[in-house]
């Protein structure tokens, strides 16, 4: 099946009190390009995130991005004996000097010693398991996604192989019907001259090839792209070949008529892996 180079997926991934969400996203491009979004201390998954998004897609450029969207939450420790050093201090302060006790739980916070509070960091080696479970989800909506471009893109290109084949007919028919009026109206001589001139016979055999060349492509599927702008470009030259070797108003607009189709094929070409 013919693949596209345009998708999306994501996945939600849970440990524990820790949740995130991944999302992987492909647009066209010439080779694979992969970029990465990942959180700190994250970088060590690039690799084997690669080798997996390399199973599935061949082509394009590649965005993966994680996000930590919950974790567990900051831990604050109290240190009971300072609080208990913090308080007879200050009654023994307002014994001695006649002052009001007024030491409230805020003030006693605020003292050095008091409140330890500790960040609750996310060992990335204990995550990946769930993110290598999050990313082939992702990647069965990418592929999934890519595919179904893949048969839009093959039912247009077949649909314009289809009118160059009626182009092709045209100008045939075209040809050998100026060979009969030149024939008619020349002598031997300026006949011969003006039928080796004018054949055509082989570049549009060729342009035949080729079309069918490129529906076999497609039926085939795998990796079609880059085959398939080089088909394109000899299409194109053939094309040019038959428009400079005829000089007719109606063998010009078909040759103008399959360049059309043909620039088409090429920037459906940029859209298949």
């Amino acid at each position: 099946m013919l693949t596209g180079m345009t998708g999306f997926g994501a996945s939600e991934i849970s440990l524990g009190r820790i949740k995130g969400v991944i999302e992987i996203k492909t647009v066209n491009h010439r080779y694979l390009d992969l970029a990465f979004y990942l959180p700190p201390g994250f970088a060590s998954f690039e690799d084997r995130i690669q080798k997996a998004i390399a199973k599935g897609i061949k082509r394009g450029r590649v965005s993966i991005s994680l996000r930590i969207t919950e974790k567990p939450r900051m831990t604050i420790a109290i240190n009971e004996e300072a609080v208990k050093r913090y308080r007879e201090f200050a009654r023994s302060l307002a014994k001695r000097f006649g002052v009001k006790d007024d030491l409230t739980a805020a003030d006693i916070m605020r003292m050095p010693g008091v409140v330890e509070a500790k960040e609750a960091f996310v060992e990335a080696h204990e995550l990946w398991p769930a993110v290598e479970k999050g990313v082939n989800k992702a990647m069965s909506s990418v592929v999934a996604m890519r595919r179904r471009e893949g048969k839009s893109l093959g039912a247009d290109i077949n649909g314009q192989l289809a009118r160059m084949f009626k182009r092709i007919g045209q100008i045939k028919a075209r040809s050998n019907s100026l060979l009969k009026t030149k024939k008619q109206s020349l002598s031997n001589e300026e006949f011969s001259a003006y039928q080796k001139s004018n054949d055509i016979n082989e570049e549009l055999a060729r342009l035949a090839h080729h079309i069918e060349e490129a529906r076999a492509l497609l039926r085939q599927g795998q990796e079609a792209g880059k085959k398939l702008d080089f088909i394109a470009q000899e299409m194109q030259r053939e094309t040019n070949t038959i428009g400079s070797k005829v000089q007719d108003k109606e063998v010009s607009a078909a040759v103008i008529a399959l360049k059309s189709k043909v620039e088409k094929i090429r920037e459906q070409a940029n859209n298949v892996e």
